[in-house]
């Protein structure tokens, strides 16, 4: 009687080793899904460049009321799109590898300062469209 006890594993002992799967189970998907979450919150915080989107937005506002009052010809607002188009290429190169370091930032942050001065001169320099 004591040698079918050893082999047969009791009900109480088979409801202990499912807990101990179950356990296991869920530990393992929580470890998954914590590690999920944390690489994604890093690569959204590391892809964003919300000042950058902000300034896009701003500058092709401010070339969109230029050619509306006149005070941009063709020409102005043809080069002016195609810096703006550059830079958002750029921008687009930078975000590709997944993280946007401080002087890739810096760098678009520059090109954005410069293409505003632009934006200014051109809509300031009295030639107008006729």
């Amino acid at each position: 009687m004591q040698e079918l006890s050893k082999r047969r594993p009791t009900k109480e002992m088979q409801m202990k080793r499912t807990l101990k799967k179950l356990f296991a189970a869920a530990l393992a998907v929580t470890a998954l899904v914590l590690s999920l979450a944390a690489s994604a919150t890093v690569t959204a915080a590391g892809q964003s460049t919300p000042r950058v989107n902000r300034s896009e937005r701003r500058q092709t506002a401010r070339i969109r009321r230029g050619v509306r009052n006149g005070s941009l010809t063709r020409r102005e607002t043809r080069r002016l799109a195609t810096q703006q188009a550059r830079i958002h290429r750029h921008e687009a190169r930078i975000k590709a590898d997944g993280t946007v370091t401080k002087r890739e930032r810096a760098s678009l942050t520059r090109q954005q300062n410069r293409a505003s001065r632009n934006i200014y001169r051109q809509k300031h320099d009295s030639q107008g469209r006729r």
